[in-house]
């Protein structure tokens, strides 16, 4: 069937069923002139005539109320399958797993989140703190929290957050120690926290930036942990130098119990995204969780 037949056969059929051009023209929110050149249309490319007209009546030939009586439930069924898609959108349900770094979580998933999940008490949330830039896909995970907007093939990037950055800094105490650096090539000669990677069991290498010029500073140091925040803790108990994200170390640095070290060699990245698999039609819980993480700003 073609589609511009679609809406046509839709005009037609309730034509048929009122038996009238001026009670179906008025159903629709249409002219009956204007119904009536639909229909005449739709029989034109069909071939055959549905109504028969008279100047007291409208009725089905029986070809058009073969048409009526084999395709009138089909419609039917399709608009009860759309109307039980609509009610399971008004009352979403399911559980949507977010894979993400702990501070992503801690201070941009759950903040938005946490207001409308009140809400929507039948939408389960599981998130899981990863490092290692899951498959998501392969591990099913609705989704994954990513710094950046380039993804792979098949995947979608919605920005969830401002632009962020990494920032450098030690506790007052620390740099009263040691000689603040000026430039990354004086980290080797500080005591640095280092963040292992669950991939291989790596370090992250410290990456910045300047006037186009990059730079990445393997680090070394007296702790190593798998966690932002554990990082953080040890620099403000005067255990090194740590790399964290701005947003976690601000009100440390506020409060002065760090202080931030060669700002002008930290650069800002485009902001974190949520990353989900591309798909015709996202759950109703999944359409919440989304539209209730999406950056405004």
């Amino acid at each position: 069937m073609l589609r511009e037949n679609v809406n046509d056969l839709l005009a037609f059929l309730v034509v048929a069923r009122e038996r009238s051009f001026t009670k179906a023209a008025a159903k629709l929110g249409m002219s009956q002139s204007g119904l009536s050149h639909i229909v005449r249309g739709l029989e034109e490319r069909l071939g055959v005539r549905l109504l028969t007209r008279t100047t007291r009546s409208v009725a089905p030939t029986p070809e058009g109320e073969h048409l009526l009586t084999t395709i009138g439930p089909r419609f039917e069924e399709i608009e009860g399958e759309l109307v039980a898609l609509t009610d399971k959108r008004e009352r979403p349900a399911g559980t949507i797993r977010i894979t993400a770094e702990d501070f992503a979580i801690d201070h941009i998933l759950w903040p938005k989140l946490r207001k409308v999940l009140h809400d929507y008490p039948d939408i389960n949330v599981e998130f899981i703190i990863d490092y290692g830039l899951t498959d998501i896909v392969a591990e099913r995970f609705d989704a994954g929290v990513r710094l950046g907007e380039i993804v792979s093939q098949g995947m979608i990037a919605v920005r969830i957050s401002p632009e962020q950055r990494m920032v450098v800094v030690g506790s007052p105490d620390y740099l009263n120690r040691r000689p603040a650096p000026r430039v990354p090539q004086d980290l080797t000669d500080h005591n640095c926290i280092n963040l292992r990677l669950p991939t291989r069991g790596g370090l992250y290498v410290w990456e910045f930036e300047k006037d186009g010029q990059e730079m990445r500073v393997r680090v070394d140091g007296q702790m190593t942990c798998n966690g932002i925040t554990q990082i953080l803790n040890m620099a403000i108990d005067g255990y090194g130098l740590g790399f964290v994200p701005e947003g976690l170390a601000g009100p440390e640095v506020d409060a002065g119990r760090v202080v931030e070290v060669l700002g002008d060699w930290c650069p800002y990245y485009p902001g974190y995204h949520l990353v989900y698999p591309s798909r015709r039609q996202a759950s109703a819980a999944f359409t919440i969780v989304l539209d209730a993480l999406r950056d405004r700003g």
